[in-house]
């Protein structure tokens, strides 16, 4: 954690900011939850936890600039809700989700699906294109075994 930690401090100082107490405590906090897509209001019950001085609005902009320098990627499953995902280190792209409609679950693939599709976007449409996000809603397989277990 402590390698990403100054990978993100770096990021920040390529883009003339520092990474202040808030910002660490708000990182620290996606860095320890990343599987688990935490909405604003998540992260900031966790960081108020452990820095109860911090509030709400800090969260909030912290979140917003870290979204901004594409640290963290904003993404929305289809319930309102904002949630912040941190990119991986390296990563040219946003990766995958796959969010069950049943239980709500999120699953993330890192494998790049559309890089086909990118080249036949920007050969065709003359788009260049600079990221992309691809979401699959459906039923997860726990909830598919649930589904034949009670019909038996």
């Amino acid at each position: 954690m402590e390698h990403r930690l100054e990978q993100i401090k770096k990021q920040l100082h390529a883009q003339s900011y520092k990474l202040t107490p808030q910002r660490e405590a708000t990182v620290r906090v996606l860095l320890e939850r990343e599987e688990d897509h935490l909405s604003a209001e998540d992260v900031y019950l966790l960081v108020k936890e452990k820095s109860p001085e911090i509030g709400l609005a800090t969260v909030y902009r912290t979140l917003e600039l870290l979204s901004e320098l594409k640290i963290v990627d904003k993404v929305n499953f289809g319930d309102s809700v904002s949630r912040y995902d941190l990119r991986k280190e390296g990563a040219e792209h946003f990766h995958h989700h796959l969010v069950c409609v049943e239980c709500g679950s999120v699953e993330e693939i890192e494998e790049d699906l559309l890089e086909e599709v990118e080249q036949i976007v920007e050969k065709d449409w003359c788009f260049q294109v600079k990221d992309h996000r691809l979401t699959f809603h459906g039923v997860c397989q726990h909830c598919q075994e649930s589904v034949v277990e009670s019909t038996k």
